[in-house]
């Protein structure tokens, strides 16, 4: 048996998560997370909707970001263009499409240096969300009293 095509399965996760995105709202900046896979180094930025950012040799796009309403079900869509910058050659477009915060692997950007995925969309001034909380290390050998 034959595997269905990537068309068909975007076409049924899009029925199946209908519902779900039925009262999605704009934002006017996307968070994105961008890795450079050579340096293995992770960046955060914002993108504000229709203005061009840089990440890396790579020009990023946000067209349209919307998310869902709070009482719903957590989810940010974000309708992206990603741009190869390369010296004297002219700009060739790399990514056209919907990316997914809950899905990043369903419509994703594939290069062989960088990887970049949505993380949210927001309204600008909106706090982050706060980084996971570290534990200090414990001493070795110290018990405490």
């Amino acid at each position: 048996m034959k595997p269905p095509a990537p068309a068909l399965l975007l076409a049924i996760f899009a029925l199946a998560a209908a519902p779900a995105y039925a009262e999605m709202s704009p934002a006017p900046l996307a968070v994105m997370q961008g890795l450079d896979k050579i340096s293995a180094r992770v960046s955060k930025f914002e993108a504000p909707v229709g203005t061009a950012v840089a990440f890396g040799r790579l020009s990023v796009v946000v067209r349209d970001c919307e998310r869902s309403a709070p009482e719903d079900r957590p989810e940010n869509a974000a309708f992206v263009e990603i741009y190869e910058n390369r010296p004297g050659e002219a700009r060739g477009k790399l990514f056209s499409g919907w990316m997914f915060s809950s899905s990043p692997a369903l419509s994703g950007l594939e290069h062989p240096v960088y990887d970049v995925t949505l993380l949210r969309c927001k309204a600008p001034g909106s706090p982050s969300p706060p980084p996971p909380a570290d534990s200090p290390p414990s001493p070795r050998g110290k018990t405490q009293r």
